[in-house]
């Protein structure tokens, strides 16, 4: 057994059992990871993959203990890299985050800007998706840290912090009727065409169920993962838009007029989450301690069973 065919199969399974996608990926040929995953199956006298003709069609169930294995084994192998590469490259390496948009594009700026400041020679990237896809991306070990509202918290793959709180606001077109009452209702929000977020987005989930707990069905004609999308038609008066209070700024969003809605829904929590198994580089600790500025290293250290 080999680690080089580990890394094939784990691949191949990533790649939804497409050999030709995962040769790519591997830099190698496609008959090449089709041998070395026929000679792994024969060492260990068994199928790892379900087959028709030369095709993959499926996972075995022995396959399946198989490939959970050499994602730990690879994992690990990772793991004894960054540890060697903190103490020989100590400032310089990689960090993946994976976020939604909102985060991306509101909150996330000002800690990136300190940490390319900080890190010039660590190469970041920004992969986004919504919580789902970003919990994935970190459970595996395609991004370092996710930074999400939904999902991320209850995945036992993980462990989480969490960063900040946040609520909503409502952006209507200047002059819209809403602007004459006083506090805002749930009643007033379901009378008029609603454009927010998609439900598998920031806080989706939560503002779907406040109006279900209410018995209230709000009318929502469009939805999009990103505030700046919603903004747009809410400017060309589709609807009024319900988004994070963050995404809006008196100066930029002009002349879309901002109505508090925090008192209607309970504030949402941002998690921040890596793998319970992964070795955090100092600068991956110190990327959190600017995010979130409410911790210090060796608070996060601690939170994330890091070694001290």
């Amino acid at each position: 057994m080999k680690f080089h065919q580990l890394r094939y199969i784990h691949e191949v399974v990533r790649q939804q059992l497409n050999i030709s996608s995962a040769s790519e990926v591997l830099h190698t040929s496609q008959p090449g990871v089709s041998k070395q995953i026929q000679l792994l199956e024969e060492e260990l006298g068994l199928q790892i993959f379900q087959r028709n003709g030369k095709r993959l069609i499926g996972v075995t169930e022995p396959g399946r203990k198989i490939v959970d294995l050499a994602a730990r084994v690879i994992l690990d192998m990772q793991n004894i890299k960054r540890v060697g590469d903190e103490y020989s490259q100590e400032d310089s390496g990689e960090l993946t985050i994976a976020t939604t948009h909102t985060q991306a594009r509101y909150r996330l700026p000002s800690a990136v800007k300190q940490f390319i400041a900080q890190y010039p020679n660590v190469k970041l990237a920004i992969h986004q998706g919504n919580p789902a896809q970003v919990t994935d991306l970190v459970a595996s070990g395609e991004a370092d840290i996710g930074i999400a509202t939904e999902n991320i918290s209850n995945d036992e793959r993980l462990s989480c912090l969490a960063c900040y709180e946040w609520n909503r606001c409502l952006v209507v077109p200047p002059e819209h009727p809403l602007l004459q009452k006083g506090r805002l209702t749930l009643k007033d929000l379901a009378e008029y065409p609603l454009i927010t977020y998609d439900f598998a987005f920031t806080g989706g989930t939560l503002v779907s169920k406040v109006f279900h707990d209410a018995d209230l069905q709000p009318n929502v004609v469009f939805t999009a993962i990103d505030a700046d999308v919603i903004k747009t038609y809410v400017n060309l008066g589709l609807g009024i838009g319900l988004i994070a209070n963050m995404a809006y700024d008196e100066v930029r969003d002009a002349p879309l007029r901002s109505l508090d809605c925090s008192h209607l829904f309970p504030n949402s929590t941002t998690f921040l989450g890596v793998r319970r198994d992964a070795f955090l580089r100092d600068y991956m600790l110190n990327f959190i301690t600017m995010l979130s500025p409410q911790y210090d290293k060796r608070t996060v250290q601690r939170a994330f069973h890091q070694d001290l």
